[in-house]
Protein backbone atom coordinates (compact mmCIF):
# COMPACT_ATOMS: atom_id res chain seq x y z
CA UNK A 1 0.00 0.00 0.00
CA UNK A 2 2.68 2.38 0.77
CA UNK A 3 4.51 2.02 -2.92
CA UNK A 4 1.04 2.66 -4.08
CA UNK A 5 0.76 5.94 -1.92
CA UNK A 6 4.40 6.63 -3.29
CA UNK A 7 3.87 6.03 -6.56
CA UNK A 8 0.30 8.19 -6.61
CA UNK A 9 2.11 11.07 -5.25
CA UNK A 10 5.06 10.55 -7.44
CA UNK A 11 2.98 11.05 -10.45
CA UNK A 12 1.13 14.13 -8.98
CA UNK A 13 4.31 15.77 -8.26
CA UNK A 14 5.29 15.07 -12.22
CA UNK A 15 2.15 16.19 -13.38
CA UNK A 16 1.99 20.06 -11.07
CA UNK A 17 5.83 20.04 -12.57
CA UNK A 18 4.61 19.84 -15.98
CA UNK A 19 1.56 21.63 -15.09
CA UNK A 20 3.68 24.92 -14.28
CA UNK A 21 6.04 24.51 -17.40
CA UNK A 22 3.53 24.49 -19.56
CA UNK A 23 2.08 27.56 -18.01
CA UNK A 24 5.76 29.22 -18.12
CA UNK A 25 5.89 28.64 -21.46
CA UNK A 26 2.87 29.61 -22.14
CA UNK A 27 3.23 32.73 -20.84
CA UNK A 28 6.89 33.48 -22.27
CA UNK A 29 5.14 32.96 -25.12
CA UNK A 30 2.51 35.28 -24.88
CA UNK A 31 4.47 37.97 -23.58
CA UNK A 32 6.74 37.54 -26.79
CA UNK A 33 4.47 37.98 -29.04
CA UNK A 34 2.94 41.22 -27.42
CA UNK A 35 6.77 42.62 -28.03
CA UNK A 36 8.02 41.87 -24.62
CA UNK A 37 12.21 41.13 -24.98
CA UNK A 38 14.96 39.32 -23.02
CA UNK A 39 12.23 36.87 -21.46
CA UNK A 40 14.23 34.66 -18.78
CA UNK A 41 12.67 32.90 -15.79
CA UNK A 42 13.65 34.01 -12.09
CA UNK A 43 13.82 31.25 -8.51
CA UNK A 44 10.09 30.08 -7.94
CA UNK A 45 9.25 31.07 -4.28
CA UNK A 46 6.89 29.29 -1.85
CA UNK A 47 3.51 31.90 -3.06
CA UNK A 48 4.98 32.13 -7.16
CA UNK A 49 5.83 29.14 -8.91
CA UNK A 50 6.25 31.17 -12.29
CA UNK A 51 7.93 34.36 -12.00
CA UNK A 52 9.57 36.04 -15.19
CA UNK A 53 11.95 38.97 -16.19
CA UNK A 54 11.00 40.80 -19.21
CA UNK A 55 11.52 44.56 -20.93
CA UNK A 56 9.33 46.18 -22.81
CA UNK A 57 10.60 49.45 -25.32
CA UNK A 58 8.70 52.43 -23.86
CA UNK A 59 8.63 55.75 -26.06
CA UNK A 60 10.81 58.33 -24.39
CA UNK A 61 8.51 60.65 -25.41
CA UNK A 62 4.52 59.13 -25.45
CA UNK A 63 2.97 62.30 -26.14
CA UNK A 64 4.71 63.26 -29.30
CA UNK A 65 5.37 59.52 -30.67
CA UNK A 66 8.96 59.83 -30.98
CA UNK A 67 11.21 57.89 -32.75
CA UNK A 68 13.24 57.62 -29.83
CA UNK A 69 12.98 54.36 -27.05
CA UNK A 70 14.02 53.29 -24.06
CA UNK A 71 13.92 49.15 -22.56
CA UNK A 72 12.03 49.34 -18.90
CA UNK A 73 12.55 46.12 -16.66
CA UNK A 74 9.45 44.58 -14.87
CA UNK A 75 9.02 41.44 -13.59
CA UNK A 76 5.68 39.11 -13.55
CA UNK A 77 5.25 36.82 -10.90
CA UNK A 78 1.96 34.71 -12.08
CA UNK A 79 -0.46 32.51 -10.27
CA UNK A 80 -3.33 32.01 -13.15
CA UNK A 81 -5.09 33.59 -15.72
CA UNK A 82 -8.25 34.23 -13.91
CA UNK A 83 -6.66 35.84 -10.82
CA UNK A 84 -6.75 39.59 -10.70
CA UNK A 85 -3.04 41.59 -11.18
CA UNK A 86 -1.24 43.79 -8.38
CA UNK A 87 0.63 46.08 -10.43
CA UNK A 88 3.96 47.67 -7.60
CA UNK A 89 4.99 51.12 -9.44
CA UNK A 90 7.81 51.32 -8.35
CA UNK A 91 9.45 54.71 -7.16
CA UNK A 92 12.74 53.59 -8.34
CA UNK A 93 15.09 51.03 -9.20
CA UNK A 94 14.16 47.33 -8.69
CA UNK A 95 16.91 46.43 -6.06
CA UNK A 96 15.33 43.76 -4.30
CA UNK A 97 13.39 41.27 -5.22
CA UNK A 98 10.27 41.05 -2.32
CA UNK A 99 6.60 39.18 -2.07
CA UNK A 100 3.81 42.10 -2.10
CA UNK A 101 1.61 41.51 0.79
CA UNK A 102 -1.22 42.23 -1.57
CA UNK A 103 -0.54 39.71 -3.92
CA UNK A 104 -0.37 37.43 -0.79
CA UNK A 105 -3.40 38.24 0.74
CA UNK A 106 -5.83 38.12 -2.69
CA UNK A 107 -3.66 35.34 -3.98
CA UNK A 108 -3.27 37.49 -7.67
CA UNK A 109 -0.53 37.63 -9.88
CA UNK A 110 2.02 40.50 -9.02
CA UNK A 111 3.48 42.96 -11.88
CA UNK A 112 6.62 45.15 -11.01
CA UNK A 113 7.98 47.35 -13.28
CA UNK A 114 11.33 50.14 -12.64
CA UNK A 115 10.77 53.76 -12.80
CA UNK A 116 11.85 55.18 -15.74
CA UNK A 117 15.15 56.60 -15.80
CA UNK A 118 16.41 54.24 -13.02
CA UNK A 119 18.07 50.63 -12.75
CA UNK A 120 18.25 49.38 -15.85
CA UNK A 121 15.40 51.78 -17.27
CA UNK A 122 17.52 53.99 -18.35
CA UNK A 123 17.70 55.68 -22.17
CA UNK A 124 20.95 56.24 -24.32
CA UNK A 125 20.90 60.03 -23.39
CA UNK A 126 19.66 61.32 -20.51
CA UNK A 127 17.45 64.40 -22.01
CA UNK A 128 15.63 64.87 -18.32
CA UNK A 129 13.07 66.82 -19.73
CA UNK A 130 11.50 63.34 -20.39
CA UNK A 131 11.33 62.29 -16.48
CA UNK A 132 8.36 63.97 -15.47
CA UNK A 133 5.43 61.72 -13.34
CA UNK A 134 3.28 62.37 -16.63
CA UNK A 135 5.63 60.28 -19.16
CA UNK A 136 5.98 57.63 -16.17
CA UNK A 137 1.95 57.90 -16.03
CA UNK A 138 2.19 56.41 -19.02
CA UNK A 139 4.77 53.70 -18.81
CA UNK A 140 2.47 52.25 -16.43
CA UNK A 141 -0.68 52.88 -18.69
CA UNK A 142 0.93 51.10 -21.98
CA UNK A 143 2.00 48.21 -19.40
CA UNK A 144 -1.39 47.67 -18.49
CA UNK A 145 -2.80 47.96 -21.72
CA UNK A 146 -0.76 44.93 -23.11
CA UNK A 147 -0.76 43.20 -19.90
CA UNK A 148 -4.56 43.30 -19.58
CA UNK A 149 -4.95 41.10 -23.03
CA UNK A 150 -3.32 38.48 -21.15
CA UNK A 151 -5.05 39.20 -17.60
CA UNK A 152 -8.45 40.55 -18.04
CA UNK A 153 -9.53 40.46 -14.40
CA UNK A 154 -9.73 43.07 -11.76
CA UNK A 155 -6.36 45.39 -11.66
CA UNK A 156 -4.96 47.07 -8.20
CA UNK A 157 -1.99 49.18 -7.59
CA UNK A 158 0.30 49.93 -4.98
CA UNK A 159 3.33 51.10 -3.94
CA UNK A 160 5.31 52.20 -1.29
CA UNK A 161 6.82 56.18 -0.47
CA UNK A 162 7.42 57.65 -4.19
CA UNK A 163 6.28 54.47 -5.71
CA UNK A 164 3.17 55.47 -3.72
CA UNK A 165 2.91 58.48 -4.95
CA UNK A 166 3.55 56.98 -8.35
CA UNK A 167 0.78 54.91 -7.44
CA UNK A 168 -1.69 57.65 -6.94
CA UNK A 169 -0.64 59.98 -9.93
CA UNK A 170 -1.14 57.01 -12.33
CA UNK A 171 -4.23 56.74 -10.56
CA UNK A 172 -5.19 60.24 -11.42
CA UNK A 173 -4.12 60.26 -14.81
CA UNK A 174 -5.64 56.77 -15.86
CA UNK A 175 -8.42 56.27 -13.17
CA UNK A 176 -10.31 53.26 -15.49
CA UNK A 177 -6.97 51.54 -15.84
CA UNK A 178 -7.40 49.99 -12.02
CA UNK A 179 -10.41 49.41 -9.49
CA UNK A 180 -8.05 50.27 -6.43
CA UNK A 181 -5.13 52.05 -5.01
CA UNK A 182 -3.35 51.11 -1.86
CA UNK A 183 -0.64 53.85 -1.40
CA UNK A 184 1.85 53.22 1.61
CA UNK A 185 3.56 55.96 2.79
CA UNK A 186 3.03 58.50 -0.22
CA UNK A 187 4.07 62.23 0.68
CA UNK A 188 2.34 64.97 -1.46
CA UNK A 189 4.86 67.79 -1.28
CA UNK A 190 3.66 71.41 -1.61
CA UNK A 191 7.24 72.69 -1.92
CA UNK A 192 11.22 71.50 -2.52
CA UNK A 193 11.30 72.04 1.08
CA UNK A 194 7.78 71.51 2.60
CA UNK A 195 7.91 72.56 5.78
CA UNK A 196 5.56 70.49 7.90
CA UNK A 197 7.68 68.12 7.54
CA UNK A 198 9.98 70.52 9.85
CA UNK A 199 7.16 70.99 12.43
CA UNK A 200 6.39 67.03 12.35
CA UNK A 201 10.04 66.96 14.60
CA UNK A 202 8.78 68.76 17.06
CA UNK A 203 6.45 66.56 17.74
CA UNK A 204 7.27 62.75 17.07
CA UNK A 205 7.88 60.65 19.78
CA UNK A 206 8.61 61.99 23.15
CA UNK A 207 10.40 64.93 24.39
CA UNK A 208 13.06 62.94 26.43
CA UNK A 209 13.58 60.88 23.04
CA UNK A 210 13.85 64.11 20.82
CA UNK A 211 16.33 65.75 23.04
CA UNK A 212 18.69 62.19 22.84
CA UNK A 213 18.54 62.82 19.06
CA UNK A 214 19.76 66.08 19.27
CA UNK A 215 22.38 65.35 21.58
CA UNK A 216 23.58 62.97 19.46
CA UNK A 217 23.81 65.09 16.35
CA UNK A 218 25.51 67.47 18.66
CA UNK A 219 27.93 65.14 20.16
CA UNK A 220 29.04 64.16 16.73
CA UNK A 221 29.69 67.48 15.30
CA UNK A 222 31.52 68.39 18.50
CA UNK A 223 33.91 65.31 18.05
CA UNK A 224 34.20 65.89 14.41
CA UNK A 225 38.46 65.97 14.85
CA UNK A 226 38.12 62.19 16.27
CA UNK A 227 36.00 61.21 13.89
CA UNK A 228 36.67 62.28 10.71
CA UNK A 229 38.88 59.89 10.30
CA UNK A 230 37.61 57.08 11.17
CA UNK A 231 35.09 58.22 8.39
CA UNK A 232 37.60 58.58 6.15
CA UNK A 233 38.80 54.95 6.58
CA UNK A 234 35.24 53.57 6.57
CA UNK A 235 34.92 54.98 3.03
CA UNK A 236 37.60 54.06 1.81
CA UNK A 237 37.47 50.35 2.25
CA UNK A 238 33.30 50.44 1.13
CA UNK A 239 34.75 52.46 -2.44
CA UNK A 240 33.13 55.66 -1.41
CA UNK A 241 34.24 58.75 -2.68
CA UNK A 242 33.06 62.43 -1.68
CA UNK A 243 33.64 65.34 -4.09
CA UNK A 244 31.46 67.35 -1.68
CA UNK A 245 34.51 66.52 0.78
CA UNK A 246 34.57 64.44 3.80
CA UNK A 247 33.72 66.81 6.42
CA UNK A 248 30.85 68.37 4.39
CA UNK A 249 29.07 64.74 3.78
CA UNK A 250 29.39 64.17 7.48
CA UNK A 251 27.97 67.42 8.15
CA UNK A 252 25.07 65.79 5.66
CA UNK A 253 24.93 62.98 7.27
CA UNK A 254 24.35 64.40 10.85
CA UNK A 255 21.35 66.89 9.63
CA UNK A 256 19.60 63.94 8.04
CA UNK A 257 19.84 62.23 10.68
CA UNK A 258 16.53 62.76 12.29
CA UNK A 259 14.12 61.94 9.22
CA UNK A 260 16.42 58.46 8.80
CA UNK A 261 15.77 57.34 11.82
CA UNK A 262 12.21 57.90 12.55
CA UNK A 263 11.30 56.93 8.50
CA UNK A 264 13.63 53.56 8.47
CA UNK A 265 14.35 51.87 11.51
CA UNK A 266 13.12 50.30 14.89
CA UNK A 267 15.89 51.87 17.43
CA UNK A 268 15.32 52.07 20.71
CA UNK A 269 15.15 55.65 21.88
CA UNK A 270 17.65 54.34 24.51
CA UNK A 271 20.23 52.73 22.50
CA UNK A 272 21.03 56.52 20.87
CA UNK A 273 24.89 56.29 22.41
CA UNK A 274 25.19 59.44 24.66
CA UNK A 275 27.98 62.33 24.01
CA UNK A 276 30.28 60.29 26.22
CA UNK A 277 30.30 57.73 24.26
CA UNK A 278 33.22 56.55 21.71
CA UNK A 279 34.01 57.76 18.57
CA UNK A 280 33.32 54.68 17.48
CA UNK A 281 30.35 54.09 18.82
CA UNK A 282 28.97 57.68 17.87
CA UNK A 283 30.20 56.90 14.29
CA UNK A 284 28.51 52.75 13.94
CA UNK A 285 24.98 54.33 15.46
CA UNK A 286 25.27 57.10 12.83
CA UNK A 287 25.79 54.02 10.07
CA UNK A 288 23.23 52.00 11.18
CA UNK A 289 20.80 54.71 10.71
CA UNK A 290 21.93 57.16 7.87
CA UNK A 291 23.20 55.13 4.64
CA UNK A 292 27.02 56.75 4.08
CA UNK A 293 26.70 55.95 0.29
CA UNK A 294 23.84 58.78 -0.03
CA UNK A 295 26.22 61.67 -0.25
CA UNK A 296 28.75 59.90 -2.05
CA UNK A 297 29.64 60.15 -5.48
CA UNK A 298 27.59 57.14 -6.12
CA UNK A 299 24.37 59.23 -5.75
CA UNK A 300 25.63 62.71 -7.87
CA UNK A 301 23.00 63.20 -10.60
CA UNK A 302 20.68 61.72 -8.92
CA UNK A 303 17.02 61.18 -10.97
CA UNK A 304 14.88 60.93 -7.47
CA UNK A 305 16.07 63.94 -6.46
CA UNK A 306 15.50 65.81 -10.23
CA UNK A 307 11.86 65.27 -10.00
CA UNK A 308 11.97 66.27 -6.24
CA UNK A 309 13.07 69.50 -7.43
CA UNK A 310 10.97 69.61 -10.37
CA UNK A 311 7.58 68.14 -9.19
CA UNK A 312 7.42 66.20 -6.46
CA UNK A 313 8.55 68.55 -3.35
CA UNK A 314 10.43 67.04 -0.93
CA UNK A 315 12.09 68.25 2.61
CA UNK A 316 14.54 70.06 3.95
CA UNK A 317 17.08 69.60 7.29
CA UNK A 318 16.70 71.54 10.23
CA UNK A 319 19.61 73.35 11.39
CA UNK A 320 18.49 75.15 14.46
CA UNK A 321 19.88 72.61 16.67
CA UNK A 322 22.95 72.07 15.68
CA UNK A 323 23.88 75.52 13.41
CA UNK A 324 26.30 76.60 15.91
CA UNK A 325 28.64 73.37 15.36
CA UNK A 326 28.43 73.55 11.89
CA UNK A 327 30.97 74.63 9.35
CA UNK A 328 28.57 75.06 6.24
CA UNK A 329 25.86 76.73 6.91
CA UNK A 330 23.93 75.61 4.02
CA UNK A 331 23.45 71.49 2.71
CA UNK A 332 21.26 71.79 -0.38
CA UNK A 333 19.45 68.72 -1.55
CA UNK A 334 19.67 70.13 -5.67
CA UNK A 335 23.45 69.92 -4.53
CA UNK A 336 22.58 66.15 -5.60
CA UNK A 337 20.23 66.77 -8.43
CA UNK A 338 21.97 66.48 -12.19
CA UNK A 339 24.15 69.68 -12.90
CA UNK A 340 23.24 72.31 -15.37
CA UNK A 341 19.71 71.74 -15.78
CA UNK A 342 16.65 73.88 -14.47
CA UNK A 343 15.37 72.85 -11.27
CA UNK A 344 12.86 74.97 -11.17
CA UNK A 345 9.63 73.83 -9.01
CA UNK A 346 6.36 73.87 -10.34
CA UNK A 347 3.42 73.30 -7.98
CA UNK A 348 0.81 72.87 -10.28
CA UNK A 349 0.90 68.82 -11.13
CA UNK A 350 0.71 68.29 -7.28
CA UNK A 351 -2.23 70.92 -6.57
CA UNK A 352 -4.03 69.12 -9.34
CA UNK A 353 -4.03 65.54 -8.01
CA UNK A 354 -4.39 66.80 -4.36
CA UNK A 355 -7.30 68.47 -5.33
CA UNK A 356 -8.45 65.33 -7.59
CA UNK A 357 -7.94 63.16 -4.47
CA UNK A 358 -9.85 65.26 -2.32
CA UNK A 359 -12.97 65.29 -4.46
CA UNK A 360 -13.03 62.09 -6.71
CA UNK A 361 -9.98 60.10 -5.11
CA UNK A 362 -12.25 57.32 -4.21
CA UNK A 363 -11.36 53.44 -3.94
CA UNK A 364 -7.85 54.08 -2.33
CA UNK A 365 -6.44 53.27 1.02
CA UNK A 366 -3.82 55.36 2.67
CA UNK A 367 -0.97 53.87 5.05
CA UNK A 368 1.17 55.94 6.93
CA UNK A 369 3.21 55.11 9.81
CA UNK A 370 2.65 56.58 12.81
CA UNK A 371 6.51 57.54 13.73
CA UNK A 372 7.17 58.33 9.90
CA UNK A 373 7.68 61.98 8.56
CA UNK A 374 6.25 61.61 5.30
CA UNK A 375 3.11 61.75 7.14
CA UNK A 376 3.71 64.98 7.83
CA UNK A 377 2.72 65.42 3.93
CA UNK A 378 0.05 62.70 3.87
CA UNK A 379 -3.20 62.84 2.28
CA UNK A 380 -6.24 62.90 4.79
CA UNK A 381 -9.31 61.05 2.97
CA UNK A 382 -12.09 64.06 2.61
CA UNK A 383 -16.03 63.00 3.27
CA UNK A 384 -16.54 63.73 -0.89
CA UNK A 385 -14.12 59.91 -1.22
CA UNK A 386 -15.00 56.75 -0.08
CA UNK A 387 -14.54 52.92 -0.67
CA UNK A 388 -16.68 51.94 -3.32
CA UNK A 389 -18.06 47.98 -3.85
CA UNK A 390 -15.02 46.43 -5.72
CA UNK A 391 -16.43 43.41 -6.53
Amino acid sequence: MKKVYLLLFSLLLILNCQQKASQKELLQEQLKNLGFQNITSLAADSIFQVRLQCYIEQPLDHFQKSIKTFPQRLTISHVGYDRPVVLITEGYSMRKNYLQELAQMLNANQVRMEYRYFGESVPDTLDWKYLTIEQASEDYHRLRQLLGKIYPGPWLVTGWSKGGQTALIYYYHHPKDVQAVVAYDAPLNHSQADPRIDAFFEKVGTPDCRKRLIRFQRAVLKRKAEILPRFHWYALGKGYQFSIGEEKALEYLVVEYPFSFWQYHKIDCSQIPEHNASADQLLEHLRKVVAFSSYSDWALNSPAMYQFMTQLGYYDYVHKNVRDLLKYKEHPNAAFAPQNVALDFDPRPMQKLEEWLNTKGNNIIYIYGENDPWSATGIIPTKATMLKGLC
